[in-house]
Parts: structure tokens; C-alpha cells; sequence
């Protein structure tokens, strides 16, 4: 392509929510709702895993941690688009589309090593419940996070660096309601080899790794499940992975359904919808998935709203 057709660009434009005026304070509202639903949802498990002594073990600490993650996600993308919904404007500068792109692949990430490191929580629990408490120590807990967040921070910025050596043309519209890497990619004049390359290995490790450490996790658990004798015993030793079970579904679920939405469909407005549902679904269902399901956090929840509410 002729390099006139190729320049530096200061904005992107986005996809709009809708083209129709009178439906744009109905997506609002209902955007809105949905972001206020995953932030408080989310905040309340964290102030219920802290308050309560009683959940201040590894599964709720990386339950936590989700909800930290999940809040983070939800904020890369939504409010901007709020923002592009009220003005009516769908332009994202160039350094602010850089960097949704940069923390969307560091939480997105992380949230797929939290679910493993979730899985393998319950594997140490059920097939070596006496060693539990000293191979899920505090550090090792701890190490499990910061360690893949270290390379997910690295993996990043590369990105994001190698967007920069980029040329674009003059089209610079995304078919998404946020900046996202791979669309960047395509709009790119310039030879994009090296960009595809460090995007598929990354996408197997940080998406190849975690599947495989929970696959490998719940084929253990399986295994000790169907030695246990009395159906009452598998049924409680089941139950303990049911939530997570959920909340790893809908995450990989939606993902997968991204990815097939891109693949077979031609319509961008709908693999548009389907990516932001990927972004925001799985983060605003967890805490109600966690809360229903679990008795633990639905006493600790009791307790912190009892506590709030006699301080008034």
C-alpha cells in the first residue's frame, strides 16, 4: 500500500452503541446500571472477605482478588464508553486507546490465572486435604498472583510498544465500542508480522496455561470425587468447586463465544456486542454466582449489612 494511504493518527473513532437517538439514554441507562451492578456486587465480596476472620483463608483470598480484577476490567471499558454514549462523540485519542489496550490484556489475563489459580485451590483442598494448610500458605497464595501479574505487565507494555511502531490509514474506525489490540492490528498499514506473532504466543501462554492447569486441576478432583463411597460425601466435595465451576463457565463461555462471533459472523455491530458482553457479564454475574451459592459468604454478607446498617 502507497505510504500517502498510511499516517500518524491522534484519534480512533469507535462503533457506536446505537444509531438511533431516542435508544441512546435507554443503552445509557442501561450500561450504567449494569457498571454500578459490578462495582457494588464486587465491593461488597471484598469488604465481606475482609471484615469476616472467619473467610480470611486462600479460596476467599483469591476470591477477593477477583473482585479487584473484575472491578478493573469493567472500569478499562465501560465508563469511556458512557462518556461516548453522553456527548454523543465516539472519538478516543490516541494515547487514551493505547491504554485501554494496555490494561484490557493485563486484566483479562489475570483474571484467566486467578480462575487457575482458583482450580488448583480446590485440587490441594480435595485430593490433599491434610496438607492443605501448608501447601496453600499465605506466601505461596501470594506468589500465585504477583508472579503471572509480573509477566502479564510485561507482555503489556510490549504490546502496546509494538502498536506504537505502527502506521495506520487514513480509515481508523474500530468496529468495537473499545480499543482493542487485535482490531488495532488489522487497521495497521504496515507489516503487522512481528505484532500477530507476539499476539498468538501470548494468547498461549496466558490463555494456553491457565486452561491447562484447570483442566489438569478438575480431572484430579474428579478422579478423588468418584473414589469417595457415600454419595453424600461426592455431593459435598462437588459442591465446594460449584461457584467456581460457574464463574470459570460464564468467563470462558462468553470468550469462546467472542471468538466464534468473530469468526463466522459478518455483522461488526454484533461481534461488537458480544465483546463487550465478554467484558462486562462475567464480572457483574460473579459476585451474585458467589453470593447465592456459597453459605460462608452469604453470612458474611448478612454480617456486613447489619453492621452498616445499625451504624445509621
Amino acid at each position: 500500500m502507497n505510504s500517502r494511504n498510511e499516517t500518524h493518527v491522534s484519534n480512533f473513532l469507535l462503533m457506536e452503541v446505537t444509531e438511533d437517538p431516542e435508544l441512546q439514554s435507554l443503552f445509557f441507562s442501561l450500561f450504567l446500571s449494569m457498571y454500578a451492578f459490578t462495582v457494588l456486587g464486587n465491593v461488597l465480596i471484598i469488604l465481606a472477605v475482609s471484615s469476616d476472620s472467619h473467610l480470611h483463608t486462600p479460596m476467599y483470598f483469591f476470591l477477593s482478588n477477583l473482585s479487584i480484577n473484575d472491578i478493573c476490567l469493567s472500569t478499562t471499558t465501560i465508563p469511556k464508553m458512557l462518556v461516548n454514549i453522553q456527548t454523543q462523540n465516539q472519538s478516543i485519542s490516541y494515547p487514551g486507546c493505547l491504554t485501554q489496550v494496555c490494561f484490557l490484556l493485563v486484566f483479562a489475563s489475570l483474571e484467566s490465572c486467578l480462575l487457575a489459580a482458583m482450580a488448583y485451590d480446590r485440587y490441594v483442598a480435595i485430593c490433599h486435604p491434610l496438607r492443605y494448610t501448608v501447601i496453600m500458605n499465605s506466601r505461596f497464595c501470594a506468589l500465585l498472583i504477583l508472579l503471572p501479574l509480573v509477566f502479564i505487565i510485561m507482555d503489556a507494555l510490549l504490546h502496546s510498544l509494538m502498536v506504537l511502531r505502527l502506521f495506520f490509514c487514513t480509515d481508523v474506525k474500530i468496529p468495537l465500542f473499545f480499543c482493542e489490540v487485535v482490531q488495532l492490528i488489522k487497521l495497521a498499514c504496515s507489516d503487522t508480522l512481528i505484532n500477530n506473532i507476539l499476539m498468538y504466543f501470548a494468547t498461549s501462554v496466558f490463555g494456553g496455561i491457565p486452561v491447562c492447569g484447570i483442566i489438569f486441576s478438575y480431572i484430579q478432583i474428579a478422579s478423588s470425587v468418584l473414589r469417595i463411597p457415600s454419595a453424600g460425601g461426592k455431593y459435598k466435595a462437588f459442591s465446594t468447586c460449584g461457584s467456581h465451576l460457574s464463574v470459570m463457565s460464564l468467563f470462558y463461555g462468553t470468550g469462546i463465544g467472542n471468538n466464534i462471533s468473530s469468526a463466522l459472523t459478518n455483522s461488526s455491530r454484533n461481534t461488537a456486542v458480544v465483546s463487550m458482553m465478554y467484558t462486562l457479564v462475567p464480572q457483574m454475574m460473579n459476585p451474585f454466582i458467589y453470593s447465592l451459592r456459597n453459605r460462608d459468604m452469604k453470612g458474611a454478607l448478612r454480617k456486613l449489612i447489619s453492621r452498616t446498617a445499625s451504624l445509621q
